[in-house]
């Protein structure tokens, strides 16, 4: 509902400054305009992504610090009792079709989703759309911190390890096998998993923000999938997937430190109008009692 922005009428004993304060009360820019602005929020996201690319990739491989660090999570894995790797990467490699699926769903619904989200929240709940931002930002930015210090050979990597490289193996487009493409990209920059950080974002601004329960049932199973692919075609080892969900953590808290509020904080209410009848004026002053 529009504010009322008009002055008092003329002639009217009013005209006190405060309430003309009150009545130029102004929306916040964001949540009166954001969707006038989406190139800005789309400009700022491609010039961050391009960025976190190019430290990721320009990251140094260290090939025997990645596969020390491998056998270490390992290790964790086992004493802790959560290394599945291996039955989730042969199970998958036995169900060709399925196994096909999950590789292109790695390669593209990490982007596609992510993108299809920010877009959303743009453009259906713009005010939300620069706390998130800054989450996101934050989470990748710890994501750059352990890929720069904890260089981590894949599963499918690993020497003697004995997983399936399913991506090379089941002739996936693209896959990192094809001339060109290793050299596109860190393949040790796997700790933490940012297809568990970016997913989860997605599934946290969906159930929160859709309206229909569908929506949300989709988005909350978003994350759940893809922890299967990236364990099952042994691009990830679960402690990825951990440190994937901390790094989100730590960028949702480095974003309520920045905004002071969470993410999904209610736009704050105008301060109340005072009545013109609320108001004494001096011609109803008690006579007996002056001020």
């Amino acid at each position: 509902m529009a504010l009322d922005t008009a002055g008092p009428p003329a002639g009217s004993s009013q005209g006190a400054p405060a309430e003309g304060r009150t009545r130029k009360f102004r929306r916040p820019r964001l949540a009166r305009g954001g969707h006038l602005r989406w190139w800005h929020e789309v400009l700022l996201v491609a010039v961050g992504y391009a960025i976190y690319t190019l430290i990721r990739n320009h990251v140094p491989s260290h090939d025997t610090a990645a596969v020390t660090n491998a056998h270490r999570v390992v290790r964790l894995e086992k004493t802790l009792g959560i290394f599945h790797e291996h039955g989730v990467n042969t199970w998958l490699y036995h169900h060709h079709a399925i196994g096909v699926v999950a590789n292109y769903w790695y390669a593209v619904m990490h982007f596609l989703v992510t993108i299809i989200v920010a877009v959303w929240v743009l453009w259906k709940h713009p005010r939300h759309a620069r706390p998130l931002r800054i989450a996101w930002y934050s989470t990748n930015l710890f994501a750059l911190i352990g890929f720069a210090f904890f260089p981590l050979v894949p599963p499918r990597l690993l020497p003697h390890g004995g997983f399936y490289d399913t991506v090379v193996l089941f002739g996936t487009w693209g896959s990192w096998g094809k001339h060109g493409i290793d050299a596109a990209s860190n393949q040790y920059a796997a700790m933490p998993s940012m297809h568990i950080g970016w997913s989860t974002w997605c599934a946290i601004v969906i159930a929160v923000l859709a309206k229909r329960w569908w929506v949300k049932a989709i988005g909350i199973a978003y994350p759940i999938v893809t922890f299967f692919v990236i364990i099952g075609t042994a691009n990830h080892y679960i402690m990825d997937a951990i440190g994937g969900l901390v790094s989100l953590a730590l960028g949702f808290g480095v974003q309520r430190l920045i905004t002071r509020a969470g993410p999904f904080a209610p736009e704050p209410l105008p301060p109340p109008r005072i009545k013109a009848s609320a108001r004494p004026h001096a011609a109803d002053a008690d006579p007996a009692h002056p001020a």
